[in-house]
């Protein structure tokens, strides 16, 4: 018969104080510099005490339901300002920086990191264009009272991944449309699956200059959301990341001045090219997040759960479970770290590395979540508790900043010397 009493075991350390331990012991070139090593433990903290308990009620919420509270907790933290230089009052933070924060909330809600990440990477094209206008009109309102949010509007209904693989680009069907108009452009098309696009205030938006065959006059626009013509459509109902908006945004006729233009007309490819080389490096970071979230409930429960008279992890089929779920928590953090540090030191970021941190982190989310829920039974299996969460969660990374095919095809591309 099998025991259903429970015993905690006295002090056990978590993940993140194994951690500490090792860190302690790590040579200086695998050690956080130690602004970063700050951010980590603030943003640990926003993530236990703010984020955690509203987590289940904002996955319960209606689809297009949305936090601004914590949205705002996170801004006064500064997360929404993270990457830009601390002389235009942001917090001076890289790619490492930005990834290592976002583990930290991906390990309680991933939607929540998401929130941050994607409007960060809205950011990323003003902040790279180097453009003084540009960043004296659109970067201040970070800088502010209230909570402002970007996004980056890619995806369209049949341009998706050809439209993060360059050698697709003259094949690309139906893609958003640039048409200049005298010193304006206008702009006409639809976009899909926006994140952050129902509540942004500006989108780098990504189209085609009128007269080049597919994506092949791919161009980058900054465009307020509030211009004529542009219509935000209803929040897609997801499966997890449910605190996150994604929405249609539809452009009819939007007048764009020139002036917004980022990195000249047609240097879309060559910026979306080291976009998604920095992004996957924090996507990957918020799989080892999800995967470290669902490990230390499966871990907590194996040390409380008694069957035959001793805790779980004392059997040595969950032993193995869990030595090899946290194995694969080690490697991908590992590998993102380095991945970041690439993207930070790097020109051009590299390819090989962010996509191979990504292939691994986000299988390994996957795998790991399935394991607690394995490990936890039953419990995990029902809406209040957060294991099943995760295990929604742990599949949007493989969709969004490339899925497993595109990015087998940049890893072999750069094995084989073909940029992709």
């Amino acid at each position: 018969m099998i025991a259903t009493t429970t015993t905690a075991v006295p002090n056990a350390p978590t993940l993140s104080d194994l951690r500490a331990l090792d860190e302690a012991a790590m040579p200086s070139l695998f050690r956080l510099p130690p602004e970063v090593e700050e951010l980590r433990d603030e943003v640990r903290d926003f993530a236990q005490t703010v984020v955690k308990p509203r987590t289940l009620a904002n996955d319960l919420a209606p689809a297009d339901a949305f936090d601004w509270e914590m949205v705002e907790a996170g801004h006064r933290l500064g997360l929404l300002r993270l990457t830009m230089p601390k002389e235009l009052g942001g917090r001076g933070m890289g790619v490492l920086g930005v990834a290592v924060a976002m583990e930290e909330i991906a390990s309680v809600c991933a939607s929540t990191a998401l929130i941050f990440g994607a409007s960060l990477l809205g950011q990323t094209s003003v902040l790279f264009s180097g453009d003084q206008q540009l960043q004296a009109r659109f970067l201040p309102p970070f800088l502010g009272d209230r909570p402002v949010l970007a996004c980056n509007a890619i995806t369209e209904e049949t341009a998706g991944c050809d439209l993060l693989i360059p050698e697709h680009a003259e094949l690309a069907e139906d893609v958003m449309t640039a048409r200049r108009d005298g010193d304006h452009f206008v702009l006409d098309g639809v976009k899909r699956f926006i994140t952050n696009g129902k509540v942004a205030e500006w989108a780098a938006v990504f189209a085609n200059i009128e007269g080049n065959p597919g994506a092949t006059g791919l161009t980058v626009f900054v465009v307020p959301l509030d211009s004529e013509g542009v219509t935000r459509g209803a929040v897609a109902d997801k499966m997890g990341y449910r605190a996150c908006l994604g929405t249609t945004l539809t452009f009819e006729d939007v007048r764009v001045p020139e002036e917004n233009i980022v990195f000249g007309e047609g240097g879309g490819w060559n910026y979306l090219t080291v976009q998604s080389n920095q992004a996957r490096s924090i996507v990957a970071a918020i799989s080892t997040g999800v995967a470290r979230g669902a490990f230390e409930i499966a871990k907590e429960w194996a040390g409380e759960r008694v069957q035959a008279g001793k805790p779980l992890y004392e059997h040595q089929f969950t032993a193995r479970k869990l030595a090899e779920m946290s194995s694969k928590i080690e490697a991908s953090r590992l590998l993102y770290l380095q991945a970041a540090h690439q993207a930070d030191n790097m020109l051009p970021a590299p390819v090989y590395g962010p996509a191979v941190a990504k292939m691994f982190a986000d299988r390994a989310a996957i795998e790991v979540a399935e394991e607690a829920m394995s490990i936890v039974g039953a419990r995990g299996y029902c809406r209040e508790h957060a294991v099943e969460k995760l295990v929604r969660e742990s599949f949007g990374a493989r969709i969004y900043e490339g899925t497993p095919e595109v990015l087998a095809l940049a890893i072999t591309g750069a094995l084989y010397g073909r940029r992709l």
